[in-house]
């Protein structure tokens, strides 16, 4: 059963068309003039309990408008959505206490308050009972390592150990479904696994369901199965990242270390990309040639001691995809 429900939502925003120089800004007194712009164009999806989804896609392609409508901050211009039979705009303080939020550029904590002063101050605006506070506290404490930095004011905290309260205060109150908008983003290489970590972890166990807005696609890499793609207002692609990968990476690596030294190592349909002493590395095309199919032909001319296949990483992929415009070209 669908825990989110999203029906042919739309959004659109009338911005105001201006005129450039003095007689243009005279103009612009006299008489106002907008233009429309379609921020959502008839996006419909569901999310099970307990999923955690990526939603992608570039700067401008709708990800933000459509969280702030999932999250109540704004109402739709058409189209429905619930989150847990709660209609967000209609129900906003029923359905702010359902919810958590993440986002990476600004904090929800008390700028000049200690991070466990913030903390007690949302465990009263949630009216979180006491002892779940202190068991979720203490959780989040030891999955998170916030006790080094708990009493020290937010203003004096790094990136990566705000980002860390963050996540605490978004989950000290229980909610059903948060919402994470870039949470690893400027982080140290220790600073994002610790993070995605704790994403992981909160998922699996305690069935919080997560949607995640991210440009880091080490992030999707990590934790999503399901991806939904969004550009110009539109999903584009909604599946397993898996079939993303299966359809769009086109290129494959082979690193292939061989048992003895052979002066040609070429095959036809594989490109060698890199050759060092016996080791050597080739790329080729799922569409003209399966690994097997390569390896096989490889076997037959050559011994070989170990190989390894490297699929397309999910960042290069999903580059590809845009680039190229390849899920548009087939939505049109």
């Amino acid at each position: 059963m669908s825990f989110i429900k999203v029906d042919q939502l739309c959004k659109t925003f009338k911005v105001a068309t201006h005129k450039r120089g003095f007689v243009g800004a005279i103009r612009n007194l006299a008489s106002r003039q907008h233009s429309l712009v379609k921020a959502v164009q008839d996006i419909s999806f569901q999310i099970k309990r307990g999923e955690l989804v990526g939603y992608l896609g570039p700067n401008g392609a709708g990800k933000s408008t459509t969280i702030k409508m999932l999250t109540g901050i704004l109402v739709p211009s058409s189209g429905q959505i619930t989150v847990g039979n709660i209609i967000p705009w209609e129900q906003r303080n029923q359905h702010t206490r359902r919810i958590g939020v993440v986002f990476g550029q600004r904090t929800n904590l008390w700028w000049d308050l200690p991070v466990i002063e913030s903390f007690d101050l949302l465990k009263y605006i949630y009216n979180v009972p006491e002892d779940r506070f202190k068991q979720n506290l203490k959780k989040f404490e030891d999955l998170l390592e916030l006790g080094e930095f708990s009493n020290t004011p937010v203003r004096s905290l790094s990136l990566g150990q705000r980002m860390r309260a963050d996540l605490a205060a978004a989950l000290l109150h229980d909610p059903e479904v948060v919402f994470l908008d870039e949470p690893t983003i400027g982080l140290d290489v220790v600073a994002k696994d610790r993070i995605r970590t704790f994403i992981k972890e909160i998922n699996q166990n305690a069935g919080v369901t997560f949607i995640l807005t991210t440009h880091d696609l080490g992030d999707v890499q990590k934790l999503c199965r399901r991806v939904m793609m969004i550009d110009h207002g539109k999903l584009l692609f909604d599946g397993p990242l898996q079939e993303l990968q299966d359809r769009f990476g086109q290129e494959r690596e082979l690193e292939v270390d061989f048992a003895d030294d052979y002066e040609d190592v070429s095959i036809p349909g594989a490109k060698i990309i890199q050759q060092q002493g016996r080791q050597t590395t080739y790329r080729f095309s799922r569409e003209q040639m399966s690994a097997s199919k390569l390896i096989q032909s490889l076997a037959e001319k050559f011994q070989i001691i170990d190989l390894t296949v490297r699929e397309p990483d999910v960042e290069n992929t999903i580059r590809h995809i845009y680039e190229k415009k390849l899920l548009s070209h087939q939505n049109d």
